[in-house]
């Protein structure tokens, strides 16, 4: 058998311009990190703005046959535990697809531009939401893949200081609005949302002109190249899952601690409750509560504690509790900080487990999520 090539984004020369360092990710060649470097990329984004180039994942719309707005909204309930519904044209909701028992397929966003749903799923699992998403709507729905478009993230809390250089509307946004704005005389689809715990922007431009868009947008002295490294590091530090690590089909999206996301319509009680896959379970820990969650853990002293580190009850390596998912150096806290599954009877913030690392049980304490204040705008 021979290895898939390769893909690139319509990005992928600049960052070559850039001095990016590449690697695979997701079966694209992405800029890990610029000569700026990790740490620093990171903390830029924290203080000013940073851009991502994340025309990786995928892009799609959802159109439905009948015209009717509410037949795809119906439609994609039937897979996604939550208000789609109810979502007013212009605001965009997080979502995940579910399993049948009740595990998390993929998380996405989705939002309402008004004759249909514009909807991001992660680069890892485009194939397969594609696939699902056909194989369950199309009778109902016409699935659009937008092969043709770049995706850039402006994050940080400068950056509505940027983007409003070039398109000054962009002020009046609030967070999960979602608008089409002309950026220099391209017509850009504009999400206030983003990955890194700021404030900032979600951009899809047409691919053919990204690259004058972010030189343009480069240009501004708070605004500055962002590789994936820094965007794992901050996306741990604000709490957030990171599919195929903290999140994937053996999770529920209760014991994730993503309730937030399923709102009171789709749960027990509600006008719509249940209707998607796995709603026996997912209903059932809404109700009665899961038995592990996910957690947040602050290790003792400099040492990170790593992805798949096993977590134990004592220094002695007795009684398995759980592994970590995510793990690393939090530049902002100046501290390592991680993510595991925990039983909810040591799941209670201040809790000490022990993380086993290269064989010492290195003592951490469970925090509470996540472990930066939230920028959004509100």
């Amino acid at each position: 058998m021979t290895e898939s090539p390769i893909l690139k984004t319509p990005l992928h020369a600049l960052h070559l311009s850039l001095g990016a360092r590449m690697a695979p990710f997701a079966g694209y060649d992405m800029p890990i990190q610029y000569p700026l470097g990790v740490m620093k990329e990171h903390l830029f984004t924290r203080g000013q703005c940073g851009l991502f180039d994340v025309s990786h994942l995928g892009q799609l719309t959802i159109r439905p046959k009948s015209g009717h707005l509410s037949d795809a909204a119906s439609a994609l309930e039937s897979l996604i535990p939550v208000d789609i519904a109810g979502l007013k044209v212009g605001r965009q909701r997080y979502g995940f697809f579910t399993n049948e028992a009740g595990g998390i397929l993929d998380d996405l966003m989705i939002s309402n531009r008004g004759d249909h749903f514009f909807m991001v799923v992660n680069a890892s699992r485009k194939a397969e939401d594609i696939a699902h998403l056909r194989a369950h709507l199309s009778d109902v729905c016409d699935i659009e893949v937008l092969e043709d478009r770049a995706l850039i993230a402006l994050q940080g809390p400068h950056a509505e200081q940027v983007l409003a250089e070039f398109c000054p509307e962009v002020t009046s946004m609030a967070f999960m609005d979602v608008e089409t704005d002309d950026l220099h005389d391209i017509d850009c689809i504009v999400s206030r949302s983003g990955y890194s715990g700021e404030d900032g922007f979600e951009i899809s431009i047409p691919a053919k002109d990204a690259e004058t868009v972010v030189r343009r947008l480069l240009d501004h002295p708070d605004c500055e190249m962002v590789g994936l490294g820094a965007r794992d590091s901050l996306r741990l530090e604000a709490g957030l899952c990171l599919y195929g690590n903290d999140i994937d089909e053996t999770t529920t999206p209760v014991e994730a601690g993503l309730t937030w996301a399923i709102q009171k319509v789709r749960r027990t009680g509600g006008a719509r409750a249940g209707g998607f896959p796995g709603a026996h379970r997912i209903l059932a820990e809404l109700d009665n509560g899961p038995a592990r969650l996910r957690i947040g853990l602050k290790p003792d002293g400099k040492a990170p504690i790593r992805a798949h580190a096993k977590l134990y009850a004592n220094d002695a390596g007795e009684h398995l509790l759980g592994e970590v998912t995510s793990g690393g150096f939090g530049p902002s806290v100046d501290a390592p900080v991680a993510m595991a599954y925990l039983p909810v009877s040591h799941a209670a913030a201040g809790t000490r487990v022990f993380a086993e690392v290269r064989g010492k049980f290195l003592p951490a304490t469970v925090s509470a999520l996540p472990f930066v204040t939230p920028g959004y705008r509100r």
